[in-house]
C-alpha cells in the first residue's frame, strides 16, 4: 500500500525537471482503501471517510461545488441568481480558474461517483451541441449505445453548427477551455482517481461510443476530447517512467552498499514503490491502448478533415513528448500515410508534426527509416497546390538537410532550388532559406579570411558570392535576378549587402593561379548587384510578388535609410571606375547606369564629393558618344534626368553638362542631315550612319528631356518628306525621325497646357500636328513594315491625345488643337489592322517548330500585334473612330480568340456602354459581312451543315451571351438587331421568281441565336415586322430550303401565342396540316382595351430614350458588305423605293429609336380590326369550350390565323373542331411580366360558356 511517506509526484513536463519525487497526501488517498478492488459500473462508491474535511465551506463553494442544488434524477438546477450551474456553462464562460473547477468536481466525485460522472457525461454531450440530458436512471440502467441513440434524437435539426464549429471569440475561447479542462482533470486525478478502474473506464467507453457515431458533432467533439485525454495520459506515463528510473537507480545504489551500511527496510520500500509504479504504468498503458485502438485508428481516416487533422496533430505531440514509447515506425506510419491526404489542412498538420520531431537532432536516428520511406513524398509536397502546405514542406526539407546532408540527393535539392523563382513570396523565401543552408553555410571562415587578406579584399565573402553567381547562371532564369535576390533577402541579407566585396570582384585584376570571373559571370554579378541595391533602397519585393507596397515599421524605415546611405557612399566612388572598365560592353553599362536612381543625391554636396560627380558625368558622356544601343542611351537619358532634379543642389552642374552634350549632338545632326539631303541617292553608308547614330541619341534624350529649343522637328520632317517623295530613305532613319518628331510635338503640347498660350501658338502647333499626321498617314503605305507599324502607333497615340477629351477640365481654349480623323484616314487605319494583325501564320509556325529562339520571336511578334490592335480599339472605344468600323474586328472574335479574344471582348463591352443600339447594329453588321463572304465563296446555295455556317452561328451565340440577363436594359438594342437582320435577309428577291427563297434567307438561321434575348411581348412585335416581308406563298412553304424562315419564326413564337409552323421536309409537307398551338378565348371586350392602353403607354415613352447619332456604314474596302454586284443592280430600284428601308432608318434618328414603338402601334391597330372581325365570326355560331387558363398577355390563335391567311377565316371556322387543339405552354416567368406591366385581371374574374361551366383566371 502507498503510504503517506512517499514523495509527491511532480509533473516533469510542466516543471521542466529531470527527476520527479513520488508522494501523495493522505487526503488524496482516502478513497483508495486498504486495497484496490474492481467496482462495477453503476454502483455507488464507498462514502468518504468521516474525518474528511471539505476544502471550502458551503458558502465558499464554487459553481461546481457539491452544495449546488440537484434534482432527484441527477440534473443540475439553475439557482435563483442565474449563475452557471452546469459544467458545460462553467467551461464555456471561462470565468473560473480551471484548476478550481476540476478540484470542485473531484470533491463531488469523492462524495458521489455516479452523480459526478453524470455531470461529466452531460458535459461531453452538451459540448457536442446536443440539447438532451442524460438522467441518473439512464446512466445506471442503459448501455452507452442506447444512451447515444437517445441523445441523437435530441439534436437541433435546424442547424448543423455545434460549439466546435461556431465562429466567434466566445466559441474559440470555449475550445481552448474545453481542451484545458480535460488536461487539468487528468493531471489532478493522476495520483488516485484514474486508477480506481471506474472513472476512466466510464469516460473512455463513452468517448469511444460517441466517436463511432454517425452524428458529426458527437464524432468531432469526442475525438478532440479523446485525443486531449490521450495527451494527458502520455504525460502521466512519462512521469511514471521517469519515477521508475529514479526508483531503480536509488535501489541499485542502496543494494551496492556494504552489508553493514545497507538499509534493508529502505530496500523493501524501494521494491514496493517500484512494483506499484509498474502497476500504475500498466494501467496507464491499457488506457492509452484503448483510446488509440478504439478511437485514433478509426478517426485518423475519418471523412471529416477537421477530425483527421486533430488526430495527426495530437500523435505528433505524443511522439515528441514521449519519444521512447511513441517515436517508432508503428506510430510514424500513420503520419506518413496521411501525407497523401486530399485536404491541405490535414497535410499541413502532418508537416508541422514532423517539423517538431526533426527540430530535435537527437531524434534523427529514430527517424532514419521514416525519412528514407517518405522523403520523396515530402520533397514532392514542396510543389503542393496549397501554398501553406508547400511552405511547410520546404521548411521540413530544410530541417532534414540540417540534420543530415546525406539524406537528400542532388535531385531532391534541385526540386527545391527552382522555387526561389516562385511568384508566391512565402514559398520563395522558404526556398531561399533552404538554398542558404545548402550553399552558403558550408564555408571555412579561417581559410576564406586568409584568402581575402592575400588578395587584399576587405570581405571574406568572395567565394560565397561566386557561388551565388554560378547558381544564378546554372538556373537559366537570367531575367529573374530580382526574384532570386528577394528570396534570399531574409536569410542571406548580410551577404547580399556586401557591396564592397562585389565591387572588388568586378574591379580586381586577374592573378596567376587563381580563377577570375568570366564575362558571363561578370554580367550576372552586375545584374545581381543592381537587384540588391534596388531591394535595399526600396525595401519592398519586386513587381509580381506581394500585393503592393506595405507600410514600413520604424525599424525597417531606419534600416532602409541606413542602407541607402551606405550604398550611396560606396557607389559614388566605385561607379565611375566600373563604368570606365566596362564602357564598351552595352549590357553591363545599361545595368550599371541604373544604380544612380537609388542614390541619396544629397550626399554629393553634403560629403563634398563633387569630383566624383564630375567623374560620373564624364563617363556618361563617353558612353553616349560610344554607344548607339537604344537601351544604353535610354539609361543615360534617365540618369541625366535623375541628376537634374530641381530639389538637389547639383542640378546646375549637371544641367550644364547635359546642355553641352545636346549642343554637340544637335550640331552634328544638322550638319549630317544637310550632307545626306545634298547627296540624295548618291549618299554612302557613312552619311547614313552619321545621321542615324546622332538621331538615335537625340531621340533617346528627347524622350525624357525637353529639347524643343534645338528645333529637331524641322530636320526630322525634312527627312520624312524626302523619304516619301523619293522613296529611298533607310527604314531605321524613318523610324527614328517619326519617333523624335512625336516627342517634339508632345513637349510642345506640354508647354502650351502648362502656360497661357496665345492664338498664334495654338495655330503653330496645329500646323505642326496636321503636317505630321499627314506624313504618318502617307507612311502607312510604305514598303517597310517597321516604318508602317511606327507610323500607325504614332497616329493612334496622337489621335487619342488630340481628340475631344483635350478640351475637358476647363481647357476649352485648346479646341483648335482637336483633330477628328476623316473617313479616309479611318479606312487606312482599319485596313492596316486587317493586313497586319488578323493574319494566318500556320505555315510560318510549322517551319519554326522546335526552335526556342524562333518561339521567342513568335511570342514577340504576337505581343506587337496585340499592341497594334489595342491601339486601334481605343480609338473605337473613345468614339474617335466610328463604331461600325469595329465590325471587322468583332467578326474575328472566334477565329483569333486565343490571340486577341480578351481585347475584342473588352472593346465590345466598352462600346456597348457607350451606345447599346449602335453596338448591336455593329454586331449584326459583322455577321452580315461574314455571311456575304461565305456567299461569295460558296455561291447562293449554302450548305447549312458546313463548318463555315456553324462558325457564324457560334459567333452569333457568343454575341448573344454578351447581352447578359437583364433583358430590359438591352430591349431596344436587341429589337434593332433583329430588325436589321430581317431586312438583310429579305433585301433581295430571288431572280428565279417569288416561289424561290431570297438569297440571304439563310441568314435568319443565324438571327435565331438572338431570339432568346427578346422580351415576350417584343417577340410578337418582331414577328409582326417579319410578316411584312413574307408573302402568302412563303407562309405555306415547308421545303428544306425554307427551313431558316421556319426556324426563325418558331424562335419568335416560343412561349408566345402565335401559331407555330411545323418543320417538315419534302414536297408533300405543304399539303399536310400544320400543327399550331391554340388557346381558349378570353373576354376580348375587356382584355384588348387594357392591353392596348398599357402597350401604347410604353410605346410612347420616347422621352426616356437616348437618341444616338446617325449610323453610317463606313465606305471601307474591308467593312462594306461584300455583295453580289449583279444582285445589287437588279434590286437597287426596289431598295430605294421601299418605305422604312435601311437608309431611311440610318438617316432618321427619330425613326431609329421609335421603331419598336411604331411596330407596337401598328400591331394595336391591327388587333382592333381583328377583334371586330373575330366577334362577327363568333356570332356566326363558332363556339369553343374553355379548356385551360389564359396567360395574362395571351392572344387567341384566331388573330394569327387571320393575319397569316387573310380571308380564310370561313375555312378555318368550318374545320375548327377537327384541326384545333388546346395546347397551353406553361408560364415561364410570370413575375417578370408582372414587373413590366400591371395585372389587369381580377383574381375573381371568371370565364363562362353556355353550359354554365366556370373557371377562375388565376
Amino acid at each position: 500500500m502507498i503510504t503517506s511517506e512517499l514523495p509527491l509526484i511532480q509533473d516533469s513536463v510542466e516543471s521542466g525537471q529531470d527527476t520527479v519525487s513520488l508522494s501523495m497526501s493522505m487526503s488524496e488517498l482516502d478513497d483508495i482503501g486498504d486495497g484496490k478492488t474492481k467496482k462495477k459500473r453503476g454502483r455507488p462508491g464507498r462514502p468518504p471517510a468521516p474525518n474528511k474535511k471539505p476544502r471550502k465551506s458551503p458558502s465558499e463553494k464554487g459553481p461546481m461545488g457539491v452544495q449546488r442544488g440537484r434534482k432527484a434524477n441527477g440534473m443540475s438546477q439553475q439557482n435563483g441568481e442565474g449563475d452557471p450551474v452546469t459544467l458545460f456553462e462553467v467551461v464555456k464562460q471561462g470565468k473560473s480558474a480551471m484548476q478550481s473547477v476540476v478540484d470542485d468536481w473531484i470533491e463531488s466525485y469523492k462524495q458521489d461517483r455516479d452523480l459526478a460522472l453524470l455531470d461529466l457525461i452531460n458535459f461531453f454531450i452538451q459540448c457536442s451541441g446536443c440539447k438532451g440530458t442524460v438522467r441518473i436512471e439512464m446512466f445506471r440502467n442503459m448501455q452507452n449505445a442506447e444512451i447515444i441513440r437517445k441523445m441523437t434524437e435530441e439534436f437541433d435539426e435546424d442547424s448543423g453548427d455545434y460549439p466546435l464549429t461556431i465562429s466567434g471569440p466566445l466559441w474559440k475561447k470555449f475550445r481552448y477551455n474545453f481542451c484545458e479542462f480535460i488536461c487539468v482533470l487528468i493531471r489532478q486525478c493522476q495520483y488516485s482517481i484514474i486508477y480506481d478502474e471506474y472513472m476512466m473506464d466510464t469516460v473512455i467507453s463513452l468517448l469511444t461510443g460517441l466517436s463511432d457515431s454517425q452524428v458529426r458533432a458527437f464524432r468531432h467533439t469526442s475525438t478532440l476530447a479523446a485525443m486531449k485525454l490521450m495527451t494527458a495520459l502520455v504525460n502521466v506515463a512519462l512521469n511514471l517512467s521517469i519515477n521508475q528510473d529514479n526508483t531503480q537507480r536509488q535501489y541499485e545504489a542502496e543494494r551496492n552498499k556494504m552489508a553493514g551500511k545497507r538499509a534493508n527496510e529502505k530496500l523493501e520500500l524501494l521494491l514496493q514503490r517500484r512494483k506499484e509504479l509498474q502497476e500504475n504504468q500498466d494501467e496507464i498503458e491499457n488506457m492509452m491502448n484503448s483510446i488509440f485502438k478504439g478511437i485514433f485508428v478509426h478517426r485518423y481516416r475519418d471523412a471529416i478533415a477537421e477530425i483527421r487533422a486533430i488526430c495527426i496533430e495530437e500523435i505528433g505531440v505524443w511522439m515528441k513528448m514521449y519519444s521512447d514509447a511513441f517515436l517508432n515506425d508503428s506510430y510514424l506510419k500513420y503520419v506518413g500515410w496521411t501525407l497523401h491526404d486530399r485536404q491541405g489542412e490535414v497535410r499541413l498538420k502532418c508537416l508541422k508534426a514532423l517539423q517538431n520531431l526533426y527540430t530535435n537532432r537527437e531524434l534523427f536516428p529514430k527517424l532514419e527509416l521514416f525519412t528514407n520511406r517518405f522523403k520523396d513524398r515530402i520533397v514532392s509536397m514542396t510543389l503542393d497546390k496549397e501554398y501553406d502546405v508547400a511552405v511547410e514542406a520546404i521548411r521540413l526539407v530544410t530541417l532534414i538537410l540540417q540534420g543530415s546532408e546525406d539524406a537528400l540527393s542532388n535531385e531532391d535539392c534541385e526540386n527545391v532550388y527552382h522555387l526561389v523563382y516562385s511568384a508566391h513570396r512565402p514559398v520563395a523565401v522558404a526556398a531561399g532559406e533552404f538554398l542558404h543552408r545548402k550553399l552558403f553555410s558550408r564555408h571555412d571562415p579561417q581559410a576564406e579570411e586568409a584568402l581575402a587578406k592575400r588578395r587584399g579584399r576587405s570581405s571574406p565573402n568572395g567565394n560565397l558570392i561566386r557561388m551565388l553567381v554560378l547558381f544564378f547562371l546554372e538556373s537559366e532564369l537570367h531575367e529573374h535576378a530580382a526574384y532570386l535576390v528577394d528570396s534570399l533577402w531574409e536569410s542571406s541579407q548580410e551577404l547580399l549587402k556586401d557591396w564592397e566585396c562585389m565591387t572588388e570582384l568586378l574591379l580586381e585584376e586577374p592573378v596567376q593561379g587563381e580563377d577570375v570571373l568570366l564575362e558571363r559571370q561578370e554580367s550576372a554579378l552586375i545584374e545581381l548587384t543592381v537587384c540588391t541595391i534596388r531591394q535595399a533602397a526600396e525595401a519592398h519585393p519586386p513587381v509580381g510578388r506581394g500585393t503592393g507596397k506595405r507600410v514600413l515599421t520604424a525599424k525597417e524605415r531606419k534600416m532602409q535609410i541606413d542602407d541607402k546611405n551606405k550604398l550611396t557612399e560606396h557607389f559614388i566612388m566605385a561607379l565611375p571606375m566600373l563604368l570606365s572598365k566596362y564602357q564598351t560592353d552595352a549590357e553591363k553599362i545599361a545595368n550599371l547606369l541604373q544604380i544612380p536612381q537609388y542614390f541619396d543625391l544629397d550626399v554629393y554636396s553634403a560629403g563634398r564629393m563633387e569630383k566624383h560627380l564630375e567623374a560620373l558625368l564624364k563617363q556618361i558622356k563617353f558612353v553616349v558618344e560610344k554607344h548607339t544601343d537604344t537601351e544604353v542611351l535610354e539609361a543615360c537619358s534617365k540618369t541625366y534626368s535623375i541628376l537634374c532634379s530641381e530639389e538637389y543642389t547639383i542640378m546646375n552642374r549637371v544641367d550644364i553638362a547635359h546642355s553641352q552634350l545636346i549642343d554637340e549632338l544637335a550640331d552634328r545632326f544638322n550638319h549630317s542631315v544637310e550632307e545626306l539631303l545634298q547627296a540624295g541617292e548618291e549618299a554612302d553608308d557613312d552619311d547614313i550612319y552619321n545621321v542615324l547614330s546622332t538621331l538615335k541619341r537625340l531621340t533617346a534624350f528627347h524622350n525624357a528631356h525637353d529639347l524643343t529649343r534645338w528645333d529637331l522637328f524641322g530636320n526630322c520632317y525634312r527627312l520624312l518628306r524626302t523619304g516619301i517623295e523619293q522613296g529611298s530613305m533607310p527604314e531605321q532613319i524613318a523610324v527614328q525621325a517619326l519617333q523624335c518628331s512625336h516627342y517634339s510635338i508632345l513637349w510642345q503640347l506640354v508647354k502650351i497646357t502648362e502656360g497661357a498660350p496665345s492664338k498664334d501658338d495654338l495655330l503653330a502647333l496645329r500646323r505642326v500636328v496636321k503636317s505630321f499626321l499627314a506624313v504618318c498617314q502617307q507612311c502607312l503605305s510604305n514598303v517597310n513594315t517597321p516604318v508602317k507599324e511606327q507610323a500607325f502607333m504614332l497616329l493612334c497615340d496622337l489621335l487619342m491625345i488630340f481628340s475631344h477629351q483635350l478640351t475637358t477640365g476647363s481647357r476649352e481654349g485648346l479646341q483648335p488643337l482637336v483633330f477628328n480623323p476623316d473617313s479616309t484616314l479611318q479606312n487606312e487605319l482599319l485596313n492596316f489592322i486587317l493586313d497586319h494583325v488578323f493574319i494566318d501564320q500556320d505555315d510560318e509556325n510549322q517551319s519554326m517548330e522546335g526552335d526556342e529562339e524562333d518561339e521567342a520571336n513568335k511570342i514577340e511578334a504576337l505581343h506587337k500585334r496585340r499592341n497594334l490592335l489595342a491601339a486601334f480599339s481605343k480609338l473605337i472605344i473613345y468614339d474617335i473612330v466610328d463604331m461600325p468600323a469595329a465590325a471587322d474586328i468583332f467578326k474575328h472574335y472566334m477565329k483569333y480568340y486565343n490571340d486577341y479574344g480578351d481585347i475584342i471582348k473588352e472593346t465590345l463591352s466598352k462600346t456597348r456602354q457607350t451606345d447599346k443600339i449602335l453596338c448591336a447594329k455593329t454586331l449584326i453588321l459583322s455577321l452580315q459581312q461574314l455571311f456575304n463572304e461565305l456567299i461569295l465563296d460558296q455561291g447562293p446555295n449554302l450548305d447549312r451543315t458546313s463548318s463555315h455556317v456553324s462558325g457564324i452561328k457560334e459567333l452569333a451565340r457568343r454575341f448573344a451571351l454578351t447581352f447578359g440577363l437583364d433583358q430590359i436594359k438591352t430591349r431596344e438594342a436587341v429589337a434593332t438587331l433583329h430588325k436589321d437582320g430581317i431586312e438583310f435577309a429579305f433585301k433581295y428577291q430571288n431572280p428565279k421568281g417569288p416561289e424561290y427563297p431570297p438569297p440571304n434567307l439563310a441568314f435568319l438561321e443565324v438571327l435565331c441565336e438572338f431570339s432568346s434575348k427578346l422580351l415576350r411581348q417584343d417577340k410578337k412585335t418582331v414577328h409582326s415586322y417579319l410578316e411584312k416581308f413574307m408573302t402568302e406563298q412563303m407562309m405555306e412553304r415547308r421545303e428544306d430550303i425554307w427551313l431558316p424562315l421556319i426556324s426563325y419564326r418558331n424562335s419568335l413564337l416560343t412561349g408566345g401565342d402565335e401559331d407555330r409552323m411545323s418543320i417538315t421536309s419534302g414536297s408533300s409537307s405543304s399539303k399536310a396540316a400544320s400543327v399550331r398551338s391554340k388557346k381558349g378565348r378570353p373576354p376580348l371586350h375587356k382584355k384588348r382595351i387594357e392591353e392596348e392602353s398599357v402597350e401604347g403607354a410604353w410605346m410612347m415613352r420616347n422621352d426616356t430614350l437616348q437618341t444616338p447619332g446617325a449610323l453610317q456604314t463606313p465606305q471601307l474596302t474591308s467593312t462594306v458588305l461584300r455583295e453580289n454586284p449583279r444582285q445589287a443592280a437588279e434590286h437597287l430600284s426596289e431598295q430605294n423605293s421601299e418605305p422604312g428601308s435601311e437608309s431611311d432608318y440610318v438617316h432618321n434618328p427619330q425613326m431609329q429609336m421609335s421603331w419598336l414603338g411604331q411596330q407596337k402601334m401598328e400591331e394595336v391597330n391591327r388587333k382592333e380590326r381583328t377583334a371586330v372581325n373575330y366577334m362577327k365570326a363568333r356570332s356566326g355560331g363558332v363556339r369553343q369550350t374553355v379548356r385551360g387558363l389564359m396567360e395574362d398577355d395571351a392572344e387567341p390563335i384566331f388573330e394569327d390565323v387571320m393575319m397569316s391567311s387573310r380571308g380564310q377565316l370561313e375555312d378555318m371556322s368550318e374545320e375548327f373542331e377537327d384541326t384545333m387543339v388546346i395546347d397551353l405552354p406553361p408560364s415561364r416567368n410570370r413575375r417578370e411580366r408582372a414587373e413590366l406591366r400591371p395585372d389587369f385581371f381580377d383574381s375573381a374574374a371568371m370565364i363562362e360558356d353556355e353550359s354554365g361551366f366556370t373557371m377562375p383566371m388565376f
